[in-house]
């Protein structure tokens, strides 16, 4: 397909529609990737500015166009799903996050909002609990009679992982709850974090025993906690504030502050620095004055929390979206240090992305060392932003500079700033590589992208080794004894240079001279149980092969959307080819692209990244010569007995009688198609109020327009 040249950011208030639509699919799935990053894997990759920012962006796209939020929104959402290795919690109570302040004014926004929704006077301010924000790993705690039966972390708010075994091994954590006025059933929550001097003495430990490190105290305590082996959590120092509450039978107190003493009367562990603040005057001079503490704190934060102290008034407030109305954080701004630029490395991603690393002089930064950072492209090195505004006063980036660096959300560090003064004469302006570090293809950038990429896709091999491990990771074909390690080293050892040598192993390794049983760590048994766990995985799920064929912009969530829609393998890479042979035009124009991109959920973006998989004959050979190695599991398709069976219904407008998802998802379980534009293959549309454009067209090519009464009456037949 032709490139698109890649647009700058537009001010929210000016986008288009169309426009909007298109970014508020991007930042979902970027979103969506870094939230499995965070609260999955404990390997955070962005900084959390810049993760706020894109929540922020999102956030003001939706509030303007209304109709882009569905269920499965980030807006709607909380956290990521709970990893695999632990049982599932559903929380009875959801864990919610919440809404962030990054100003003195979003502060006295936020308690006016609260004075406004309660219609107190002007001069009535609600008392605000004020707690320093922990940065570390959000927990529940159950209890009932005064015993604790479970704790399970937050997963995606709604189900979390029960952790209960290693939970008892923490010394803040009491087993049973103290005095009479405990309430039968009650669920305490706060967060497990480490102490910074307990933080620096496990990595020395790690390092001596040539084990991880740990990149910050959030991530040893969030890694120590969700340990299989028990014995692992007591041994690392582990420790607990409670802040708040889930499901409680009856709460023994009426206000915020009062539930916090009262916590600490039963045995839970309540920071001694929250405070009870009247005016908004108050809460700005304790969060100055808790930033200017927090250094010499012994546990990183990185805010502070203002909750409406009355719980009736927070009854009252309730919730929005992911959100209560009665609590947000007031973030801090990132810790910074200066440091000398010693050099600038290329790292080369799976796709081919080629990303700009500084190599650092070693500095600590909010008590963590730091020796390397980001510096995100090319552009960001030159001193210009990615939407073409200069950044660093346009300031560009030189080998043995002096620079500020900084750990935004105390995550991901990243360079800032340049001291000029300090620059030395001989200094030269970096010149990019054109050629891939790795494999020495030749690098382009595509026309308005940020990313410079490799082009041996086939040959690179740091390419091909992330690919396979992408192939082999949990969402795709989850093999059972081949992860990551036994990739680099198959892949090293010339045993797996692609998916589907991972199939023909067992006949290679019959032929071979040099077993693989022979190898270290293997023995008859090991290599007999892998020949195994892969044979069971020759019978995939559609999704599942979709997702582990690596295409950009395809996560599970879009995996399963196509695998839904093309039911089958055969009718997804016969309508990918076909849709293929428009790819060199400036505009796809063939029947088959038109339906990929007219499917709800996917959307241009996604539509072009699949469409350039499958004009590359390299990759449809790739893919030809894995499907005669295995089977491929139609996708699971809904009931087909309904007056609507294998329809496609397109909803427009405002609905009154159920919320577009819940129109979607019934049409879908009748055995309709539900497409996000109108074609000529659309067989209904379902208006609702102030319908616009897709109604007009309905009217234009003859389609039958439905209202949501005669919808209703059609299903029910």
């Amino acid at each position: 397909m032709a490139t698109k040249a890649k647009k700058a950011l537009v001010d929210v208030d000016k986008l288009t529609k169309a426009q909007a639509k298109v970014e508020h699919m991007r930042l979902s799935l970027e979103i969506e990737a870094h939230n499995e990053r965070y609260y999955q894997k404990d390997a955070p990759t962005v900084s959390d500015a810049a993760y706020d920012a894109m929540r922020h962006r999102l956030e003001a796209i939706e509030a303007r166009f209304p109709d882009l939020v569905t269920r499965d929104s980030p807006t709607q959402t909380v956290g990521a799903a709970p990893a695999r290795g632990f049982a599932k919690v559903q929380h009875a109570v959801p864990m919610l996050s919440l809404g962030n302040a990054f100003s003195d004014e979003d502060v006295t926004e936020f308690v006016e909002r609260i004075r406004r929704f309660l219609k107190l006077d002007a001069d009535h301010i609600p008392a605000l609990v004020a707690e320093p924000k922990i940065d570390g790993l959000s927990l529940s705690l159950r209890y009932e009679n005064g015993e604790l039966v479970r704790a399970a972390t937050r997963g995606d708010g709604f189900t979390g992982e029960d952790v209960t075994a290693n939970v008892r091994t923490i010394k803040d954590i009491p087993h049973t709850l103290k005095g009479r006025n405990v309430p039968a059933a009650c669920e305490m929550r706060g967060e497990v974090y480490m102490l910074k001097k307990d933080f620096l003495e496990l990595n020395k430990k790690q390092a001596a025993a040539d084990d991880t490190i740990f990149a910050n105290p959030r991530n040893s305590a969030a890694g120590s906690l969700r340990q299989k082996d028990v014995s692992i959590t007591a041994s690392r120092p582990l420790k607990f504030f409670a802040y708040t509450w889930g499901e409680m039978s009856e709460p023994p107190v009426d206000t915020q502050h009062g539930m916090l003493e009262w916590m600490d009367k039963v045995g839970f562990v309540v920071n001694p620095l929250i405070t009870l603040c009247k005016s908004v005057d108050d809460v700005l001079k304790f969060y100055n004055k808790i930033g200017e503490e927090r250094a010499s704190l012994g546990y990183d934060i990185d805010g502070v929390v203002y909750k409406v102290d009355r719980l009736d008034w927070q009854e009252r407030l309730g919730f929005v979206s992911r959100s209560p109305r009665w609590a947000i954080a007031h973030k801090f701004a990132a810790e910074q240090a200066t440091t000398v630029l010693k050099g600038i490395d290329i790292q080369v991603g799976r796709t081919g992305a080629m990303t700009p690393v500084a190599r650092l002089e070693p500095v600590t930064v909010g008590g963590v060392v730091v020796s390397n950072a980001t510096l995100h492209n090319e552009d960001y090195i030159k001193g210009i932003g990615n939407d073409g505004n200069p950044i660093r006063d346009g300031v560009d980036l030189r080998v043995d500079d002096t620079v500020v660096v900084q750990r935004a959300g105390d995550v991901i560090p990243q360079v800032v700033s340049v001291v000029l003064d300090k620059r030395p004469a001989g200094a030269k302006p970096y010149k990019f590589p054109d050629t891939c570090p790795v494999c020495g293809s030749h690098a382009i950038r595509e026309e308005g992208e940020a990313v410079r990429r490799c082009t041996g896709a086939l040959i690179c091999p740091a390419q091909a080794v992330e690919r396979l491990k992408h192939f082999v990771s949990r969402l795709a074909f989850d093999i059972d004894g081949l992860g990551e390690k036994q990739i680099q080293e198959f892949y090293e050892d010339g045993l797996v240079k692609s998916p589907v040598d991972i199939f023909t192993l067992r006949e290679r390794d019959g032929r071979s001279t040099s077993k693989l049983m022979e190898r270290e760590g293997y023995g008859e048994t090991s290599v007999r149980n892998l020949f195994d766990a892969i044979d069971a995985r020759r019978n995939i799920e559609l999704h599942r092969l979709i997702f582990a064929l690596g295409i950009r912009h395809v996560g599970e969530g879009n995996a399963k959307l196509l695998a839904r829609h093309y039911h089958t393998i055969e009718n997804f890479r016969e309508a990918m080819l076909a849709a293929a042979k428009g790819s060199e035009d400036e505009e796809n124009t063939t029947e088959a692209y038109r339906d990929l991109n007219a499917i709800d959920g996917i959307g241009e973006i996604v539509a072009d990244a699949v469409v350039e998989f499958f004009a590359e004959p390299r990759n449809v050979k790739a893919l030809g010569e894995l499907l005669r190695q295995i089977d491929v599991k139609p996708a699971e398709q809904p009931r087909k007995s309904s007056p609507v069976s294998d329809k496609t219904v397109v909803f427009t407008g405002s609905l009154t009688k159920f919320t577009r998802d819940e129109a979607k998802a019934m049409a879908e379980r009748l055995g309709a198609k539900v497409a996000g534009s109108v074609s000529k293959k659309t067989d209904y549309v379902v208006a609702g109020e102030e319908a616009g454009s897709k109604l007009t067209k309905a009217r234009e090519l003859g389609v039958a327009v439905l209202t949501e009464d005669e919808w209703l009456k059609l299903i029910e037949e």
